[in-house]
């Protein structure tokens, strides 16, 4: 039946074209909707990887002892606002210098800060909104060496090595693939960030974690390795979801533009490898756990969707659903296999850290080349040592400097005592305190 507000209906829609025509000069221009567009994709993807800080802190605060909660989530806290303030005072202009602005070209790039405001980018995009993702990058890196330092660091020293690693040496690094450094020139490939970003993190871990030493009691005279579970795995397990979910803005928005048809197409795909990864480390470290252990390890599962998630980061577009598949799981079982490792060389890593970021990493990026075009197993290899070296060695001169001048450690009373009340004075748990 028809209704007598159909000719109405009909003639309005019919005067719609002539509207439109009158108006073209009022319509954004195809540049102005690239430029919105790809905006948001930095924005939007900023913002998920902001909320993974939120997923560390989680994780961290489940896997480290009740004792030591309020110190890890101040950590956290402390971390992100000094990335937040030392990327902009140094880092950002270090990382991209732009042509002909290098101290050493290609290699180490200029001091200073950068007005975001000053000049609509030409690349198509707001200056605000890069600076603003590309920090995140930066502030994810210090989080990854949060968790494997826990439970003896002192918060102070630890705060003031972040303060290096996101003004210094982080940005060195990053400039020379993403800034058009020497690693950019050489044909080596990391699209969004398992060396620049996970490695590099896992190799200042690794050296802090030396010059730290385990935590008391973690290793028997007789080589026993005694468990120290975490204090609350649901909260660990909501900490992995967050990262899961942050890691689509982390890797989707890494193709840097939403312009065009293609580039949309490109973000879904990497948003599906993503995931496809994430779930097939999950499941290979829970197969593995099973079968080595005859139970399940959850805190296993939960690293394993992690190191999927950094194995597919290198290289998160040109793969398969099946090539995610494949490389996730990998991960997965890398997880599995190295953290025993780990505590055969006594290196106490609280949350398992370093195999998730530095080893699966390194397999994410030395994979690439299967099925990205026009890069090589060599140059991968040769890109992921350099940033290691670099990484590990700068890393290390800074954690014994900080060791010699004021000490990183906690003394063993404060470390027994738990560092909540040694280092801050209060509790995560107040509670279950005893009167």
């Amino acid at each position: 039946m028809k209704s007598s507000l159909t000719l109405p209906i009909a003639a309005g829609l019919s005067v719609l074209p002539g509207l439109a025509l009158a108006q073209d000069a009022e319509f954004a221009t195809l540049a102005d909707t690239t430029f919105i567009f790809n905006t948001l994709l930095f924005l939007i993807g900023g913002f998920l990887v902001f909320w993974m800080a939120a997923g560390f802190a989680m994780l961290e605060a489940g896997l480290v002892r009740s004792k030591n909660v309020t110190t890890q989530l101040t950590k956290n806290m402390g971390l992100f606002a000094i990335a937040a303030v030392m990327y902009w005072l140094v880092g950002y202009n270090v990382m991209y210098p732009g042509d002909g602005n290098w101290i050493i070209e290609g290699v180490f790039g200029t001091f200073g800060t950068k007005d975001i405001k000053t000049e609509i980018d030409a690349g198509g995009y707001s200056n605000a909104s890069d600076f603003f993702f590309q920090l995140m990058f930066c502030a994810t890196t210090a989080s990854i060496v949060s968790g494997a330092l826990a439970e003896r660091i002192k918060l102070w020293p630890f705060l003031i090595f972040v303060v290096v690693l996101t003004g210094f040496i982080y940005p060195i690094e990053a400039s020379w693939q993403w800034g058009g450094g020497f690693l950019s020139a050489m044909g080596f490939s990391d699209f969004a960030g398992s060396t620049l970003v996970h490695a590099a993190g896992g190799f200042a871990a690794l050296a802090g974690a030396i010059v730290l030493g385990p935590r008391l009691g973690k290793y028997g005279k007789d080589g026993r390795v005694v468990p120290m579970p975490g204090s609350n795995l649901a909260l660990a397990t909501l900490g992995t979801f967050i990262l899961w979910m942050g890691w689509f803005g982390f890797n989707g928005a890494s193709q840097l533009a939403m312009g065009t048809i293609e580039d949309v197409d490109a973000v879904a795909q990497i948003f599906a490898n993503t995931n496809m990864a994430a779930a097939a480390g999950a499941v290979a470290a829970l197969l593995l756990t099973q079968a080595l252990y005859k139970k399940v390890d959850l805190t296993m599962v939960l690293n394993g969707a992690l190191a999927g998630l950094v194995s597919i980061t290198a290289g998160p577009l040109d793969p398969t659903l099946f090539g995610a598949l494949w490389i996730g799981a990998v991960g997965g079982i890398i997880v599995v296999l190295t953290v025993p490792m780990l505590d055969k060389l006594k290196i106490d890593d609280v949350v398992g850290a370093i195999p998730v970021h530095l080893i699966a990493g390194f397999w994410g990026t030395l994979v690439v080349p299967v099925y990205t075009e026009g890069t090589s197993f060599i140059t991968q290899i040769i890109g992921f040592a350099a940033v290691g070296i670099f990484v590990f060695v700068v890393s290390m001169v800074v954690w014994a400097i900080l060791k010699a001048t004021g000490g990183i450690r906690v003394s063993e009373e404060a470390e027994i005592t738990g560092l909540d009340m040694s280092e801050l004075g209060m509790e995560a748990y107040p509670e279950f305190a005893k009167g």
